[in-house]
Parts: C-alpha cells; structure tokens; sequence
C-alpha cells in the first residue's frame, strides 16, 4: 500500500487525536469507554439524546495532559466567550495538538492548515438569539454577528495555535467529519501543507431541528416508545431511527517524513479516501455509491477487501440507511470476510457533522488500542452475513480499517486507516 496507490503525493500520517462527546473528553476516557461499552444515550425531559453533558470549558482545557501554560491561557483567553460548539472544538483539538508533540515542534504557523468539518452548525444559538431578539432586539451583542458564522471555528482555533496557512469549512451535511479528513488529508499529500489540523464540529439541535428530523421520519421518536431509554440500535431488525448525539473530535494530519523528522511515532496512516454524490437531493443513500465510494478508498489505498479488518459503518439505525449500508457491505465485502462491521453510534448517538470525526477518532484508538467495541444493544441483527461487533469488546488486531459517512443530499464518502506505521 504505496503512497503512489492513492495519487502522487507524500504520505499522509495521523500524529494527533482529541476528542469531547457524550462518553468521554479526552482520548483515554474516550478509549475507556469504547472498550466498556459505555453508551451516552440518555432520555430527559421527553427527549432522547446523548448530550455533552456537564462540559467545562477551563475544566477541558486544563485536563490535556502536556499542555503548555501560555497556550492554556490564550486558549482561555480567547475561547472563554465561544459558543459551546467551539470550546469543545478547541479543547478537541488542543487534545490532538499536544498529542502530536507541536508545542515543542519547529513548526511555522504558515505550514500549517485547518479543515474544520460543518454546516449550519449555529442554528441552536441562533433560535435562541431569536427569542432573546423579540424580547429585546438591542439585546443581541455584535460578536454574535461572528459566533453565528461557521467559519467561527476556523478563525478561533488558527488564533489561538497560531495557524496562518491554508483554512476552510467543508459542509456535508452528516458526511462532513469524513470530508474534512479527506481534504485535509489532500492538502498534505499535494504540499499545501506539512500539517493540518481537522475538526468535525459538534451540531446542537434547536427544538425546529428536532421536530424536522421526527416529521421526516429519520430520528427515533422517544414517544412512540415511552418505556425504551436505549432506541439507538444501529443494525437491529428493531432500529426506529437515529439518536442524536453532541461531539467534536480532531484529527493531526502530518506528511510523513515531516512526522519522522521530528522523531514521533504515528498512530496511523489516511491510506485512501473516497467521496462521490448520487444526483439526488434527497435523503436516501444510494447502494450503488456506497459501493463506489468503499471499493475506490481501498483500491486508492492499494488494498483489497480481504485484507480489511474493520469497518466503522456510517450504522445510524436509521431504517433505510441501515439496511442499504449492510447491502453495500456484503457486496465490498463478499461472502467471505473476517472484517468486524460496527456502529460507534450505539454508543455516541449520531454526532451529525461530528460524527465522521468522533467515528475516525474511535477507529484510530481501537486500532491503537487493540479492541472492537461492543454495539451493546444489537440483539437481532438484520443479516448473518456481516461479522458484527456483539455485546461485548473483542480483542482485534486492526491493520487495515474503513470508515464510512454518508450525508442528505447525496454525499457519500469513505476513508482508509492503515496502522502499524514504522
């Protein structure tokens, strides 16, 4: 699996990861709660969701091991009134930062890049400056003009680390976490960047979101099962449809000889990457691109199916998405393959344009770590011809790995992890 199989360019490396969801803030208690199988789906005040809750932003900042004092405090400093939405981010990716060894690295600002992965992720702050409007119209502060752009990710977090390279959004919708790794993946390979740091940006429902998501018939409804706290289970002839989940992660992507230079080991390598549309507007997927999408990533990265150990499904439990996801796995497959087939969002909730990045964070430590995670509530899964993660961890040797992340709109996407870099 050459670099030259996915286009010429350098190899592309992860040297960082950080991560702040429902199940944990930080990769070790993330970690730990993979491999417990710990899910954070909660029903509250009618609702059923997995929350980022009790987060705290000097609380986060303080806890990334290794962090320098002055980043600290400009992080403080300059994140301390975001939305909630980038303090995570920024917590997220000082977690990633710090992992990769950068404080210390000879590393010029203008080498380095940000993709941060997200579209119309404000609409919950912006429903509630709206109520906060009619009441008093002078009461809404100017800097909501900036907090209100997506593009607010990018400029705190290149202000606080001090990146003045290439930057950008890349919305699709639930696909967006894949589309930022992809692109900042492409971004080092073709030398725009030695590093680039990626983000999926966490989504926060506003009650409008909610009841759209209920009305067209994609997420579970917590009232048509009064007595289920669990209604996340992706694969499972009984799925009712996605739960939502609030989560950011971030991804360092370094050139490889940049990351060898400096002495540090990667935790794995963006081997091949995929994205195609289906000419449709609408939100079913397409079994045909998925097919495209998951055979191009692999015959980029230079591999074969056979040799896939894992497959982090964009498994939503959604009741269409589910089953034209297993259809598309059976066909990229075949017959015959050991690979573990798993759903991060039994345990996450769907993070929506965090999910790709909470997702390539999740397979990343289990390749590290050397686990599946359990998809704990899959008791009547709906094919026998897929190797699905049961009830419980498993031990795995995870060499080869494939995440997937579909979006509305047609968006489909797939990106290889190859471990054991040298």
């Amino acid at each position: 699996m050459s670099a030259a199989a996915n286009g010429a360019g350098v190899p592309v490396v992860v040297t960082g990861i950080g991560v702040a969801c429902s199940i944990g803030v930080g990769v070790e208690p993330f970690a730990a709660s993979l491999r417990a199988g710990r899910t954070g789906i909660r029903r509250q005040d009618g609702q059923v969701s997995a929350p980022l809750a009790g987060f705290d932003f000097a609380h986060a900042v303080g806890a990334v091991p290794g962090l320098p004092q002055e980043l600290s405090r400009r992080a403080l400093r300059k994140a301390g009134r975001s939305l909630p939405a980038v303090q995570a981010a920024v917590a997220a990716a000082l977690q990633a930062w710090t992992g990769a060894g950068l404080p210390a690295a000879d590393l010029p600002g203008s080498q380095v890049g940000v993709v941060v992965g997200g579209n119309n992720v404000t609409g919950a702050a912006a429903y509630r400056m709206a109520e906060r409007f009619r009441g008093d119209p002078v009461a809404v502060p100017g800097r909501f003009a900036l907090h209100v752009q997506d593009t607010d990710h990018v400029g705190v977090l290149s202000e606080i680390l001090a990146i003045t390279g290439e930057g950008y959004t890349v919305g699709g919708a639930a696909a967006s976490g894949n589309l930022a790794v992809i692109h900042g993946a492409r971004m080092v390979r073709s030398g725009a960047a030695r590093a680039c740091l990626v983000v999926g940006a966490m989504t926060e429902l506003s009650p409008v979101d909610r009841q759209s998501y209920l009305a067209l018939g994609a997420m579970a409804d917590p009232a048509a099962a009064p007595d289920d706290d669990v209604l996340c289970r992706p694969f499972d002839t009984t799925r009712r449809g996605f739960v939502a989940g609030e989560g950011t992660a971030a991804l360092l992507l370094e050139a490889e000889p940049s990351a060898r230079a400096r002495g540090v080991r990667p935790l794995a390598r963006v081997a091949g990457e995929a994205m195609a549309l289906s000419a449709n507007s609408l939100a079913d997927p397409s079994e045909e691109v998925e097919v495209a999408v998951m055979s191009t990533a692999l015959a980029r990265a230079g591999a074969r199916p056979e040799q896939l150990d894992y497959v982090n499904t964009h498994g939503t439990a959604s009741r269409l998405g589910d089953e034209v996801e297993a259809a598309a796995l059976r066909r990229v497959l075949g017959r015959d393959s050991g690979a573990w087939v798993n759903a991060t969002k039994a345990l996450t909730g769907h993070c929506l344009c965090g999910a790709g990045a909470v997702e390539a964070v999740a397979t990343v430590v289990q390749m590290t770590h050397g686990f599946v995670h359990p998809n704990p509530h899959l008791g009547m899964p709906l094919t026998g011809e897929l190797r699905f993660a049961g009830r419980q961890a498993e031990p795995a040797r995870i060499g080869l790995a494939l995440s997937n992340g579909f979006g509305f709109g047609g968006l489909h996407s797939a990106v290889v992890f190859a471990g054991e870099v040298a």
